[in-house]
């Protein structure tokens, strides 16, 4: 296991607020949980926050946003991103958040993978979901990355967000970030 402790690190995270299925109900969140989870890495780990956000917005409701987000994914889209990051090159370790989308991340985070360059980095991705864990994510991280260190996931439920800052630092400490 490398030691993570002195490395710079960018949490880049995708995340939707609004409507949003939680505990098997539609409810509006005022901060998506992905950004909630991506705030409290950055909590603890001093590093520096990136928002992965598509130029074309998601609509508002729920159930149309699944079904873009459907099509998206069987049409291996790439939606373009609203920002870059600048100084890629500085960070070391990426902590890659998203919520779960269909068994994955959602396309813009796929766009933002393609986008750099992670040979010799460490990507750590957390996600949030509501059952359905992971997914495949981490293998289509990998795919996408072969040159990086991909770590081992942390999949946090959403409706329990708000609680998942010890199960954060646990991630963290094992994957020898802290």
């Amino acid at each position: 296991m490398m030691n993570l402790k002195d490395k710079k690190g960018l949490i880049a995270y995708y995340s939707r607020r609004g409507n949003n299925y939680v505990s098997g109900r539609i409810v509006d969140l005022p901060i998506g949980n992905t950004k909630t989870a991506a705030k409290m890495i950055l909590e603890i780990t001093e590093g520096d926050m990136f928002h992965i956000e598509a130029v074309k917005p998601y609509p508002k409701d729920y159930t149309e946003t699944t079904k873009i987000a459907q099509d998206e994914l069987h049409t291996d889209a790439r939606p373009e991103l609203t920002n870059h990051v600048q100084n890629m090159d500085s960070y070391d370790v990426i902590f890659l958040g998203y919520p779960n989308w269909w068994g994955t991340m959602p396309m813009p985070v796929f766009t933002f993978l393609e986008q750099y360059d992670f040979s010799g980095k460490t990507i750590a991705p957390f996600c949030t979901h509501e059952g359905s864990g992971l997914g495949h994510s981490e293998r289509d991280i990998k795919k996408l990355c072969p040159e990086a260190t991909v770590l081992k996931g942390l999949a946090i439920n959403g409706s329990r967000v708000s609680e998942a800052k010890k199960d954060i630092a646990n991630w963290l400490d094992k994957a020898e970030i802290l």
